[in-house]
């Protein structure tokens, strides 16, 4: 999905106005930011709608699963401090736009962490108002390198007039929704550890130790859904709505389909895709059509009543693009929802016709 050019311009016009409060708020006595850490339900020093003091170094995240890698490298140490995420109104991080205090919080922190795919064209821009010469500022996908990947179109996929455009002028699009990758979480929590350190070099060995005990939960859990999927009565999941999940199934070499691509804008399917995509539930003898989270299901419920299956089930997988304050105070983290897509990914490849 594409950012609003004309808003975003007009953001940066207001920034530029205002830009020169952003160097006096590292001396200000207070600033709200984020709360909550994800280690079995602690509090982290950092809080939604509280308030901390500006002598902590700070830590800006645009996205939920950078900031909860963040809380489980500093563990108790998180409390020195304000770990910022952006990204907390439980919206769709595609439709993300940041407010006038979000580029001032980016303008002035020590670190600033973010992903760096399409949804994040802002931050360039972000970045020139930086009123921190030491700031250290991490691309997770850059890290990545070459083990990132190509936004996909599979069979029966609708593509948008738009991609049909660009594909046309042969623009290469990655894919951004990195995060849904269990061995990329590992290795971009290991380089985040790495990072760290430069801001808390008394701690190294305490946040080296966290590293590797939440690397070992990730690393056991990847195990599990290979077993799951070796095990698998099926190989392929088929989603009614947008595929985020392309890193995800290349770990695990499941085939899928999918009404459209990871970003897409669209939320209305053609007849020819929800033809295809019953068919394929009726050829592959699927029982579970799968949906993001919070989504209407609408595209979903139409495959499964244009099928000649029975008892269809329409269960969500979370893709970790749209959480809240509130569900990060309730005890959501990546681990979490990593656990429960499992139990998804379990029922949709085992309940067959």
């Amino acid at each position: 999905m594409r950012k609003s050019k004309n808003m975003l311009a007009v953001l940066f016009i207001l920034f530029s106005v205002f830009a020169f409060t952003a160097g006096t708020i590292r001396k200000s006595a207070t600033i709200k930011i984020a709360e909550k850490s994800s280690l079995s339900g602690k509090k982290a020093a950092s809080g939604f709608g509280k308030t901390a003091a500006l002598s902590k170094k700070s830590i800006v995240c645009t996205s939920f699963p950078e900031y909860d890698w963040v809380l489980n490298i500093l563990g108790s140490k998180a409390e020195n401090f304000e770990i910022i995420l952006l990204q907390n109104k439980g919206t769709d991080l595609h439709s993300y736009q940041p407010t006038i205090k979000d580029m001032a919080k980016i303008a002035a922190c020590d670190l600033f962490i973010y992903v760096g795919g399409e949804s994040d064209a802002w931050v360039e821009k972000a970045l020139k108002n930086s009123t921190n010469k030491n700031q250290l500022t991490i691309n997770l996908m850059e890290l990545l390198g070459d083990k990132v990947r190509e936004e996909e179109i599979v069979e029966g996929m609708q593509v948008s007039e738009q991609h049909e455009g660009e594909e046309a002028e042969e623009e290469t699009e990655y894919d951004e929704h990195i995060w849904l990758s269990l061995r990329n979480a590992i290795f971009l929590t290991e380089e985040l550890c790495r990072i760290l350190e430069k801001l808390d070099s008394q701690n190294v060995v305490y946040y080296k130790k966290n590293t590797a005990s939440y690397v070992k939960q990730l690393d056991s859990l990847d195990k599990e859904y290979s077993k799951t999927v070796a095990d698998a009565k099926i190989k392929t999941i088929l989603f009614g709505d947008r595929f985020p999940f392309r890193y995800f199934v290349d770990d695990y070499n499941l085939n899928y389909y999918a009404a459209f691509v990871g970003c897409s804008a669209e939320s209305e399917a053609k007849f020819e895709t929800i033809v295809f995509l019953s068919k394929k539930v009726d050829e592959l003898g699927i029982k579970t059509i799968l949906t993001i989270e919070k989504s209407t299901k609408k595209v979903a419920k139409s495959i499964a009543s244009n099928s000649k299956a029975k008892d269809i089930n329409i269960i969500e997988m979370d893709s970790l693009q749209s959480v809240s304050a509130n569900e990060i105070l309730n005890g959501k983290t990546y681990l979490s929802v990593m656990k429960e897509n499992l139990k998804v990914l379990q029922t949709a490849l085992n309940q067959v016709n």
